[in-house]
């Protein structure tokens, strides 16, 4: 966890309440345990915005994407935190959002596509052990023509904890030609784990292309039974096929050293709870 910090501590601060940005230069931002803010990115303007979660509390994040703004987003739990984000984006904006839950947490999207060519991909995952209960909720709202989203959370549960999706995507009467994915994918460790996944979809327009999955699976023992084979432990074998199974998501979050800390330290806990 101090490798995190390290990270997080050299890139901007972001301050309490309101962070505009107009510059068209994507700059790496931070906000650690904000309680409120507000995020307005100006027409054509980009960033890479941080927000690190390490304390029991409440958030709220409102973010509005100008015409044409390019917004990457990445949300940390390191602690029980309940936050809220939700995001509104203009014509042809893009924003690409990543969550990572390594504690008991419960994070909620809104997502509101409100200009004709805006795009949304959101990657997310949770890790709970123990007691943990980790919630991620997932609300895509396609209220205009022409625009796109492509979500996909992963979860893993062991021990004796809960995890909990649940994902609607809205398409309007007149958003015609909308293309929206939603896929969730979870891994249970032990028999006393839950996971509850509940993707959902309300279409009002004829002309689109949607879909949507659920999956809950146990690990693949043939896969860690070979890897034991060839000198591994249980544990070492475990843990890599959950970094295999979550990696692609975590080191997507955009500030390199940022991801693969991520992925140790997500490693480190599944290990703990092993020797538990």
């Amino acid at each position: 966890m101090d490798r995190i910090f390290e990270i997080v501590g050299d890139l901007r601060k972001v301050g309490p309440e309101v962070f505009r940005v107009e510059s068209p230069v994507p700059q790496p931002c931070v906000s650690v345990d904000p309680e409120h803010l507000r995020v307005e990115l100006a027409p054509g303007a980009a960033t890479h915005l941080v927000v690190l979660h390490t304390e029991r509390n409440t958030s709220t994040l409102d973010v509005e994407l100008g015409e044409g703004a390019q917004f990457e987003f990445t949300e940390l739990f390191l602690g029980e935190t309940f936050a809220e984000v939700r995001l509104s984006q203009g014509a042809r904006s893009r924003c690409r959002m990543t969550v990572v839950e390594l504690s008991a947490a419960n994070a909620s999207y809104r997502i509101d596509l409100n200009g004709a060519d805006a795009e949304n991909e959101l990657g997310g995952v949770f890790l709970a052990m123990g007691h943990d209960h980790c919630v991620v909720k997932l609300h895509t709202a396609h209220n205009v023509p022409d625009c796109r989203s492509n979500s996909c959370i992963k979860g893993v549960a062991g021990d004796e904890a809960v995890g909990e999706f649940s994902g609607l995507v809205y398409v309007a009467p007149d958003a015609q030609r909308t293309d929206a994915r939603q896929q969730s994918r979870n891994v249970l460790l032990s028999d006393t784990a839950r996971i509850e996944t509940m993707p959902q979809l309300e279409i009002y327009a004829d002309d689109v292309k949607c879909s949507h999955g659920a999956t809950v699976g146990q690990m693949d023992a043939d896969a860690i039974l070979y890897m034991r084979q060839r000198g591994l432990s249980e544990t070492q074998a475990r843990q890599l096929q959950i970094e295999g199974f979550v990696g692609d998501i975590v080191r997507r979050c955009g500030v390199e050293p940022l991801g693969e800390a991520l992925l140790s330290l997500a490693s480190e806990r599944l290990g703990r709870q092993d020797k538990e």
